[in-house]
């Protein structure tokens, strides 16, 4: 099997010219779970020497039906950046991306450290603030299929965020109805409590997941709960926004 660094060098190449590449499991198929976080740190270590900074940490899979549907009983996790930020009421460009797709989340920010294994008290009470915001997934594999340790490996798929107005955390996350609408339409409708049954829940398995790789949630960083409906593939000429109840909404505008 072809080294670690080389496969990420391979997924780190494919990210930064948008290009989609062949799932790596279809060449390496005993790549193992613990393989694909290797991989995904050290494609992010690339990027990191690049000059990008680290900004938190995404999470996906959390919903009951995602992890079902891939075979897992955990949801995964990746790195943030930076480089990721898009600004709310701005532009995506397409051409950018391979074949992006964005989705409604919850995002926390962080005011105090967050290590290993946490209450979901310990959790809230680190907890600077929430917003509404989307989640640009962009998975570099052809087609958009892969296994599990193929979307780790790919940052699990992270590619891009924009985040509306910070909000106290004394709102009650747990059961927010979420619309995503295209040009003013819904396309998808649903609630915060489909991410893991409350948001918190996300980031206490950020804590926890992190830590095993050595890592810790720090003050400043924001924690993405992960998507709480179906992704919309992103078309140009397309205004994408998200309404949550009693946090507000973000907005992008797609073009070439």
């Amino acid at each position: 099997m072809a080294g670690l660094e080389e496969l990420a060098v391979i997924v780190d190449e494919a990210q930064r010219a948008a290009r989609a590449i062949p799932q790596l499991t279809k060449d390496h198929p005993d790549l193992s779970v613990s393989d694909a976080y290797a991989i995904q740190a050290l494609s992010v270590a690339r990027r990191i020497a690049r000059g990008e900074k680290r900004i938190g940490v995404k999470m996906g899979l959390t919903s009951r039906a995602k992890m079902i549907q891939v075979g897992v009983e955990e949801a995964a996790w990746g790195r943030l950046t930076d480089a990721m930020l898009l600004e709310e009421g701005g532009v995506l460009k397409k051409s950018a991306f391979v074949h992006p797709r964005l989705e409604p989340e919850i995002v926390f920010l962080l005011k105090k450290r967050l290590s290993g294994k946490v209450s979901a008290l310990e959790a809230m009470a680190a907890v600077e603030a929430v917003a509404p915001a989307m989640e640009v997934i962009d998975s570099r594999y052809e087609n958009f299929k892969f296994a599990l340790p193929d979307v780790i490996a790919d940052n699990t798929s992270s590619s891009g965020l924009v985040i509306g107005a910070w909000r106290p955390p004394e709102i009650d996350v747990s059961n927010l109805g979420m619309v995503l609408s295209v040009n003013g339409r819904p396309k998808e409708i649903g609630s915060s409590a489909a991410i893991l049954g409350h948001p918190l829940r996300s980031l206490v398995a950020a804590a926890r997941m992190s830590a095993e790789w050595g890592e810790a949630l720090e003050p400043g960083h924001i924690v993405m709960a992960g998507g709480a409906t179906a992704a919309h593939p992103a078309s140009i000429g397309e205004t994408i926004s998200l309404e949550v109840q009693n946090l507000g909404g973000v907005s992008i505008n797609v073009e070439t």
